[in-house]
């Protein structure tokens, strides 16, 4: 028997709860809670919870160096030319500021979620939804046909759910703690319904997955990492615990008995026994007296914390070696270090984000595709799908090592627009203006008018000699 779609929308509800676990746990390493593991019970019972709180988080800069380096610019279409269309309808909707937290998201939780819709039936709105209130259902058999999209999201005491089928969008509401499943009525006119028909044709919810395979679902960036953040926090547990009790010289009293203070009755003032005094006294004290004879003083040296260190500086370098990271970036140390050196470093992480541009831009396509759908422009949509993404260069370079490049592209004939693409942080509105003032001075330069390309003219009767002003009548 055909699913009915409120069927549809529970078994969909409780796949994204079951995902949200997973999830969670990734998002909290990149936040730098990590529970303490790889920890005897000795060493447990010994410092109870003293470093709940305690963590060394490179989690979080694994995927933050990533996102920086993954920073769309624009759309071009089949033909090459760019969409401009697509530009004011991204950045209507904020995304050029949405687009590196859904991307950070993305790479943490192992995917995102963005939405193309009408809330109020005219105006196209694109926003990014979270693991955990949005997931997307393929068609058997075709990994890039979405089926159907589900948004989960609360409100007070309400709970609210939108099922977006290719030709159906159906509502519902229920309470938070629970319940069944109704047609929505909360915050619709009278005349309105619950569920109608989907003016975009297609699911208006899109995937936006991180590195995955054809067999396996996406994963965080920091899956890999974090058995050996696991291992780092341990490891400065430890040497914080040594660094306390066994990092410092400690000294002992050989061939004494320990001292002693006598036990004096209140009442009657007689000597009742004897008691051991606190060593703890004579520590903070500074005091210590030997009148045994024969007595003397061991010291015992300070533990050596260094292999600690090594251990954790090998796992640091596994982190780098595992993800790509240039060593720089987790090491922290830079000096004297060429520029072929600096390139040849960053190599590995370059080849990683121009690898995500990939598949990342595939679903910033689909995004754009389906807002020209809404906005009622299928040309437009089809030739969105068969253009690309403009992004920025990943590779970091000096000002200098720029100019040097664009200035030999410039030298066999790269046109201007090419190179202007390649300067970093240039974005195509900005090109356009460019062209814009190219084609201004080169008419000024046909129009006759030379001196208009270094400024305003001075005003002729200003500067004229005093004789050879005009007559006034």
């Amino acid at each position: 028997m055909a699913e009915t779609p409120l069927q549809m929308t529970e078994r969909l509800r409780r796949k994204m709860e079951a995902r949200k676990i997973t999830s969670q746990v990734w998002g909290e390493y990149f936040d730098g809670e990590h529970p303490l593991q790889f920890a005897s019970p000795e060493f447990r019972a010994q410092t109870g919870g003293l470093f709940d709180g305690f963590s060394d988080n490179w989690c979080s800069i694994i995927p933050t160096a990533m996102v920086e380096r993954m920073s769309p610019l624009g759309f071009r279409l089949e033909d090459g030319t760019l969409d401009k269309a697509a530009g004011r309808a991204w950045k209507s909707s904020e995304c050029d500021v949405e687009i590196g937290l859904s991307m950070l998201e993305s790479l943490v939780s192992g995917r995102c979620y963005a939405l193309v819709w009408k809330p109020d039936g005219i105006t196209t709105e694109i926003t990014f939804e979270p693991e955990g209130q949005a997931i997307v259902e393929y068609v058997p058999g075709r990994r890039r046909v979405r089926a159907a999209g589900l948004k989960v999201w609360r409100d007070g005491e309400l709970e609210f759910a939108t099922l977006f089928l290719p030709q159906m969008v159906y509502r519902w509401e229920r309470r938070v703690n629970g319940g069944e499943w109704l047609e929505r009525s909360f915050g619709l006119r009278q005349s309105e319904s619950a569920h109608f028909r989907n003016p975009v044709g297609v699911v208006p919810l899109v995937e936006i997955p991180n590195r995955t395979r054809l067999v396996s679902a996406p994963v965080s960036e920091i899956k890999n990492v974090i058995p050996l953040q696991n291992a780092v926090n341990t490891l400065w547990a430890h040497v914080l615990t040594a660094a306390d009790s066994v990092a410092l010289p400690a000294r002992a009293v050989l061939g004494m008995d320990r001292p002693v203070r006598e036990i004096v009755d209140p009442e009657t003032g007689e000597v009742v026994g004897e008691e051991d005094m606190p060593i703890g006294r004579f520590r903070s004290d500074r005091l210590l007296w030997l009148e045994k004879p024969g007595a003397q003083i061991a010291e015992f040296s300070g533990a050596n914390l260094g292999g600690f260190l090594d251990v954790i500086g090998t796992l640091v370098e596994h982190i780098a070696a595992q993800t790509r990271t240039p060593s720089r970036y987790l090491v922290g140390r830079l000096a004297n270090i060429a520029a072929d050196t600096l390139d040849a470093d960053e190599a590995g992480l370059v080849a990683k984000v121009r690898e995500r541009h990939r598949y990342t831009g595939a679903a910033l396509r689909e995004i754009m595709r389906i807002e020209a759908l809404a906005a009622g422009e299928p040309a437009r949509a089809e030739a969105l799908r068969l253009g690309e993404v403009v992004w920025r260069d990943p590779q970091f370079r000096s000002d200098a090592q720029y100019a040097d490049a664009l200035t030999k592209l410039k030298a066999i004939n790269v046109p201007d627009e090419a190179l202007w693409e390649r300067i970093p942080g240039v974005t195509p509105d900005e090109i356009e203006r460019w062209k814009r003032m190219r084609t201004d001075a080169a008419g000024a330069i046909l129009g006759g008018d030379v001196a208009a390309l270094f400024g305003p003219k001075p005003d002729q009767a200003e500067d004229a000699p005093a004789d050879e002003l005009p007559e006034v009548a």
